[in-house]
């Protein structure tokens, strides 16, 4: 059981990157698939973790790094949407921001 899961976790993990690196329209989709990325990484880690009996000290620390980057990257859409009116990644090429 822990092949499949560990398989089923890299396909998961593949995914995520194919998904962030083919959908660079928008911001938002972007957003959501690092967060896709960190919670399969925090999948991982805890199952790796659980195994080997290590301290989950180090879970913590990484839940409170993928909190601290999701609130950053909804401050960094809000700040893009209240100054260009939308989510497009194409509007920050001007340099207007």
């Amino acid at each position: 059981m822990s092949a499949i899961f560990m398989i089923n976790l890299m396909i998961s993990f593949f995914c995520g990157f194919m998904v962030l690196f083919s959908m660079r329209d928008h911001l938002l989709l972007s957003l959501i698939s690092i967060e896709f990325l960190m919670v399969m990484m925090y999948m991982l880690l805890y199952y790796n973790y659980t195994i080997y009996m290590y301290e989950m000290y180090f879970i913590v620390l990484f839940l409170v790094m993928i909190v601290c980057e999701g609130s950053l990257g909804l401050g960094i859409l809000v700040g893009l949407i209240r100054s260009h009116g939308n989510d497009m990644i194409n509007s920050l090429y001007m340099m207007l921001w």
